[in-house]
């Protein structure tokens, strides 16, 4: 399944395959993406592909977007993810990113949730994109007011015993 790719000046983002069950696996084992988003109980390379065919693949069949493979220009290396999510009790798409600790620190995140946005709105044509975040993680609400984001209220998500923070952007028309 081929998607948009979208460029900046040091990244490519494309749409995941089960090809990237091996980075997957590492996001979803990465300490601060047990820690702020959840522990998936992913442990081989063989769920990581179940995974990704119920999640990603799954949401570009059926809605057109989905997170992108973060991917720096220069040398191939594959970063995390960056994209667009649409998750029960949420009314909008929201965006979600998880950059691999080697790769933190640098921007990267920052430039890859720009071209996710501006996909999201002059491609995509949406409205209005939401994200949601646990309150602890400091790092990510910083990157989520950086690119306009704003708090809007504490919700609890389906399934979930804890509240995370809402925040949306919406765009001119």
């Amino acid at each position: 399944m081929n998607g948009p790719v979208l460029n900046t000046e040091r990244l490519e983002l494309c749409w995941l395959s089960t090809d990237d069950a091996p980075m997957m696996l590492a996001v979803w084992n990465d300490p601060a993406f047990i820690r702020y988003v959840a522990d998936r109980g992913i442990r081989t390379l063989e769920q990581a592909r179940v995974a990704l065919e119920a999640g990603p693949l799954r949401l570009y069949a059926d809605y057109g977007y989905g997170p992108f493979r973060v991917r720096r220009r220069e040398d191939g290396a594959d970063m995390g993810i960056c994209g667009l999510f649409r998750r029960e009790g949420l009314d909008e798409p929201d965006i979600g990113f998880a950059i691999l600790p080697d790769y933190c620190g640098e921007g990267f995140a920052f430039e890859a949730s720009v071209a996710v946005l501006d996909h999201a709105r002059d491609a995509l044509g949406l409205r209005c994109v939401t994200a949601i975040v646990s309150p602890q993680n400091d790092a990510s609400i910083g990157l989520l007011e950086k690119l306009g984001l704003h708090y809007e209220r504490p919700i609890r998500m389906p399934a979930d015993d804890h509240d995370v923070s809402l925040y949306r952007i919406e765009f001119a028309s």
